[in-house]
């Protein structure tokens, strides 16, 4: 994949409020409604009360609308950070509690859960588990028409984006066989805890917290609706049982755990019928990965196939079961000194002290997490406001030059909206080397073009540019934080998250708000 491709994640508008519905409703179901504020502990849902559960997930609790809406903005697109398609609707936003602790929440359609009690009851058991390999269920919220859960929210996007969507380097081997099992890990767990099913499990379950770990998402334990369905994925990697008689079981589940094996050995989403077929012709070499460029143990990649190729037996009886996979992958694995975030090669984070993460804005908290997705979308939303009384132009500076200068920035502006990084420096590169006009907004969307393609000394270059033209320009100095990141200057990249949070709150005293 070459170095400016991305897999920014499509956007759609969340469903409309139904508020008299939920009034209505609320007034026809007062159990329910009592029940999220008994469970509901200090003001932010989850944020207090109690020891912390086992694992360092908060303990299970109730949250009203009220919390989950300010928390995600309204239920902003800007939010989203996860959907299903036609045949799993279901929305999953990030969210930010008062207390700083950013959620994830899993907003279910009007009719997928009519009856509140067993939604309730399900969640409720979901909530109970703890553990290490899962984003664990924190809390859901059931009032009127509205059904939601809420998790811990991983930072570090999805095993799907690592294997098939990756910009700078693709996941080695040995952090590949670690996946496998902590995913395992985290199955056996819920199985000898009462929750032996997991629905539609995939690569997009599969979630990187903070420190690069792989983790289960929790929500994968509940049904997508009350009747059950469960796969949205396409047929043909759906269990064979499943296609009769619609219902998951433990076999069922190992079978999906078995497309996983697939998509970690070849770094694609292949249907298991193709891969048994070549799997069966002794044709494992072409099952691989060529990105991994043969830099694996060949024994070790022939055990990983005989597992895959036993967990996708038609018949379930011929499967392993969860302890026999676990039991197989532990000896495989190996760089167990080496933190997963080295060899995801996720740039070590300075820890940013709690009192400048309350303060930090949509755009700071992006920047801190360098999350160059939201960045992007954040200043595509932006366009060009605070260039606003920056250039004021003559009636005889409109040469033709000024004409074709203009035409070459709305080239890259297209070209950054449609994710075209590489064209987009071009054409900006075009309009500032005029210099008849000095845009802060574009020296920003060019050194986050150049972050996306792997050149931060570049995107500091330009990030300090917009400081020059606009002095007190928050976005000049989050750029600048993320790019020094990049670089490997913690200390340095918290210090100037500090200067443009406090560039922040001075916009806002002055009535004109975020940048």
């Amino acid at each position: 994949m070459g170095c400016c491709e991305s897999s920014l994640l499509r956007e759609t508008h969340p469903e409309k409020d139904h508020a008299a519905q939920q009034q209505q409703q609320q007034q026809q179901q007062p159990h329910f409604g009592h029940h999220n504020r008994q469970l509901q502990q200090g003001g932010g849902g989850g944020g207090g009360g109690g020891p912390p559960a086992p694992g360092g997930a908060p303990p299970f609790s109730g949250f009203s609308v009220a919390d989950l809406k300010t928390a995600t903005g309204g239920f902003s697109r800007d939010f989203i950070v996860s959907e299903g398609g036609e045949k799993a609707p279901n929305l999953v936003f990030k969210g930010r509690l008062k207390s700083g602790a950013w959620i994830a929440v899993k907003k279910f359609t009007k009719f997928a859960w009519p009856d509140p009690k067993p939604f309730v009851e399900e969640a409720q058991s979901v909530g109970k588990l703890r553990h290490r390999r899962l984003a664990n269920l924190i809390g859901y919220c059931c009032e009127g028409d509205e059904r939601l859960l809420v998790a811990e929210y991983m930072p570090n996007d999805t095993l799907a984006k690592h294997l098939f969507h990756w910009e700078n380097q693709t996941i080695e081997w040995a952090m590949r066989l670690r996946v496998a099992l902590y995913i395992a890990e985290a199955l056996e767990y819920c199985s000898n805890e009462g929750h032996p099913l997991y629905h539609d499990l995939n690569a997009y379950r599969v979630l990187f917290d903070e420190d690069g770990d792989p983790r289960l998402s929790c929500f994968g334990l509940m049904k997508n609706s009350r009747d059950g369905k469960s796969y949205s994925t396409n047929l043909a990697y759906t269990p064979p049982e499943y296609m009769k008689n619609g219902r998951v079981t433990p076999e069922s589940v190992i079978y999906s755990f078995g497309t996983i094996l697939l998509d970690l050995l070849s770094g694609k989403h292949i249907p298991p019928s193709h891969a048994l077929d070549m799997i069966r012709g002794k044709n494992n070499m072409a099952l691989m990965d060529s990105h991994l460029e043969g830099k694996f143990p060949m024994e070790e990649a022939t055990m990983v196939v005989n597992l895959a190729s036993r967990c996708l037996q038609h018949e379930p009886r011929e499967r392993p079961n969860i302890k026999d996979v676990v039991a197989t992958l532990v000896p495989l694995q190996t760089k167990s000194d080496v933190p997963s975030q080295v060899m995801l090669g996720i740039s070590k984070k300075e820890d940013i002290p709690q009192a400048l993460k309350a303060r930090l804005t949509r755009m700071g908290e992006a920047c801190s997490r360098m999350d160059l997705t939201a960045i992007h979308g954040i200043l595509v939303s932006a366009h060009y406001k605070d260039d606003e009384g920056s250039n004021e132009l003559s009636f005889q500076e409109w040469t033709q030059q000024m004409k074709d200068m203009l035409e070459a920035r709305k080239r890259g502006d297209l070209s950054f909206r449609d994710k075209d990084f590489k064209t987009a420096i071009d054409c900006y590169s075009q309009f500032i080397d005029v210099g008849t006009m000095l845009s802060p907004t574009v020296f920003a969307r060019r050194s986050l073009c150049y972050l996306l393609c792997d050149q931060p000394d570049a995107a500091l270059r330009d990030a300090m540019q917009a400081q020059l033209i606009y002095p007190d320009w928050p976005t000049a100095f989050y750029m600048q934080s993320v790019a020094l990141a990049k670089l490997d200057m913690p200390k340095d990249a918290v210090d100037m998250l500090n200067e443009a949070a406090g560039l922040e709150e001075r916009r806002q005293k002055s009535g004109r708000g975020p940048s």
